[in-house]
């Protein structure tokens, strides 16, 4: 009897809080995704520089009378960005751009609780090992520090002269939020038993994936900061060449700030980033069908290619129309998706290592 009852029991005390970590880990992944779009949308709408200040307790409560409403305009009214681009902005337009930047806030703060919450659980339960609830500390610092650079990036923007935040800072507050959800992915696929155990394949060349995603989404960042999505809407050429006439991709004093500030070779280097990505998602998917034949490695690795070339003819559709709102966060979305995609397929190649 005692034999008879030991495994059930293992089965239900192991893998029943494993299930909770697993749901929980994919809200926190859920929430992020749907962050990433909202801050798509505060950028693209022009949204993100409305609030003023940075008050993570007190800020969470909004304008509540018309003496406050006008109190807050009167803040971003002595903003650069007004005074350089908005000036003569209504009281009814002023509180448009609010809301985005308003909400985008409120739900950096669901998620900062969320997480907490759960991983309190997990701590004072002691669900997990204590190297992996180690682990899920060091990811609760890495969100805390990506809501310290969304502050610094706009902090950037609130500079004399500046009509927006800092391309570069906007590429770090993006990339972190990458990691961060790429964290939370990896660690709850970890968790998830494989449906059935098969031999790691293509492991090196998932890293090489990985990296790649990591790169073109940081070139993006970089794309968005600059705002180089808006010159040269023509594909596959930059306006008829290879390099368009009278632009030229060093242009710039400084050999690095090209990389940042000259929208030629931002844009340049984000489609040749698209392109490198895209063969290495082609040649991977072609080579583990080869290689198993129906595995779940090759399913992983077809389902990367399908995404990264939907990605790929998306992100020619945003550029072609000159980034419309539902153009750029569907491809920002879709960025994101491909990223989790790699995760999952990775983890689950190191499982089987």
């Amino acid at each position: 009897m005692t034999i008879a009852l030991k495994q059930p029991l293992e089965t239900v005390s192991g893998t029943a809080n494993h299930a909770g970590i697993r749901r929980w880990l994919w809200v926190v992944a859920a929430l992020v995704f749907a962050m990433v779009v909202v801050g798509g949308a505060t950028r693209l709408t022009g949204s993100g520089l409305s609030i003023t200040e940075w008050k993570p307790i007190t800020g969470a409560l909004p304008p509540l009378s018309s003496a406050s409403w006008v109190a807050e305009f009167e803040k971003y009214r002595a903003s650069p960005q007004y005074q350089l681009l908005n000036t003569g902005m209504s009281l009814g337009e002023f509180q448009f751009i609010y809301w985005w930047e308003w909400g985008h806030r409120q739900l950096g703060r669901f998620i900062g609780l969320v997480y907490l919450a759960g991983f309190l659980v997990v701590a004072l339960r002691r669900l997990l090992p204590w190297r992996q609830t180690a682990i899920l500390f060091g990811m609760g610092l890495l969100l805390g520090l990506q809501g310290a650079i969304g502050w610094i990036m706009v902090a950037s923007g609130l500079e004399p002269g500046m009509i927006a935040v800092a391309p570069v800072k906007l590429t770090l507050h993006l990339t972190f939020a990458g990691l961060f959800f790429a964290s939370v992915i990896a660690f709850a696929t970890s968790l998830t038993p494989p449906r059935r155990v098969e031999q790691a394949r293509g492991q090196a060349f998932s890293w090489l994936l990985l990296a790649l995603t990591f790169i073109q989404i940081a070139l993006g960042g970089l794309v968005a900061g600059s705002k180089a999505g808006f010159t040269f809407n023509t594909w596959p050429l930059m306006d008829g060449a290879l390099v368009p006439s009278g632009a030229t991709l060093f242009a710039q004093p400084s050999f690095w700030e090209n990389f940042v500030d000259n929208v030629a070779l931002v844009q340049f280097n984000h489609r040749l980033g698209a392109y490198l990505l895209l063969a290495a998602a082609l040649w991977h998917a072609f080579s583990m069908r080869g290689a198993a034949p129906g595995s779940g490695t090759a399913r992983r690795a077809t389902a990367i290619a399908g995404l990264t070339l939907s990605q790929a003819a998306l992100g020619i559709v945003t550029l072609v129309l000159v980034v419309p709102l539902w153009a750029g966060l569907a491809h920002q979305a879709l960025a994101f998706m491909v990223l989790a995609m790699v995760v999952v397929h990775l983890t689950r190649n190191s499982a089987s290592a």
